[in-house]
């Protein structure tokens, strides 16, 4: 199997190096790894392009590849410039952190998985919830580390794949507890914390001028049953089918019929 990893925290980030892992028992010792991360660390930028200005890519080893610009463009690199053939399988993460409810729209990680579906590729975005059960760990990753390999072997095998314009990809996030204390797979839908959300704070800086910090929120709030969030705050493996497709469905009915 030919696998392309990426993520949104930077080709430096540690959970690059638990995805690493992953990919390659995946792989197996006649598949192929490539690397194709962001230079520095893009966390938020979502499913950013660098449509306005190019994007400066390095060699740093075989297979390895530094990018100055965001996951969806390291994706873009991969598949148009660095790889002789498309890969069968993209992994964007470990990412430091869930990607679970609101933070899926934020997400870069989500955001690699997200380009990597739309140019015909099979993707899989994957976030280690950081919490009290793991952060003191000696690898807080190792949720990820010891079970990722077995989640994606199963959605490979027996998840669906296909769409009509736009195919589903899968976002999988770890529970924020010791690999030992792992649950099952919880197939769920993205959650919403009600009451949290990003904010800004304003500095003002020695030279007396003013700069805003974007804040964050808290993260362990239940969101009900059968979502993202509840799932890892119970100890589950979050698996969350998804499409690039921004349409509400479910209200075009009536709005076209309000609308008459």
């Amino acid at each position: 199997m030919r696998i392309l990893i990426t993520n949104d925290d930077g080709i430096n980030a540690p959970g690059l190096v638990t995805l690493e892992r992953i990919a390659a028992e995946l792989a197996g010792p006649d598949g192929e790894v490539w690397v194709v991360a962001p230079a520095f660390e893009q966390s938020g930028v979502g499913h950013c392009i660098s449509y306005a200005h190019p994007t400066m890519i390095s060699e740093l080893s075989p297979r390895r590849w530094a990018a100055e610009g965001s996951p969806a463009d390291c994706v873009l690199a991969a598949l148009h410039d660095v790889m002789p053939e498309r890969p069968d399988l993209v992994l964007s993460g470990v990412n430091r952190g869930n990607n679970a409810g609101e933070n899926v729209m934020y997400s870069g990680t989500i955001g690699g998985a997200m380009e990597a579906v739309l140019q015909g590729v099979k993707a899989i975005a994957m976030s280690q919830f950081f919490g009290a059960g793991n952060k003191d760990l000696d690898d807080p990753f190792e949720s990820a580390a010891i079970h990722g390999a077995a989640v994606v072997r199963r959605l490979l095998d027996k998840a669906p794949w296909g769409g009509t314009d736009y195919n589903l990809f899968y976002n999988v996030n770890f529970p924020p507890v010791c690999a030992a204390e792992t649950g099952n797979i919880a197939v769920t839908r993205q959650g919403r914390r009600q009451g949290s959300g990003f904010a800004v704070e304003a500095q003002i800086s020695p030279s007396g001028r003013r700069f805003l910090w974007v804040t964050g929120s808290t993260q362990n709030v239940e969101t009900g049953a059968g979502t993202d969030v509840s799932a890892n705050l119970a100890g589950e493996i979050s698996v969350t089918p998804m499409r690039a497709d921004l349409t509400a469905h479910d209200a075009l009915a009536d709005i076209e019929a309000a609308l008459q």
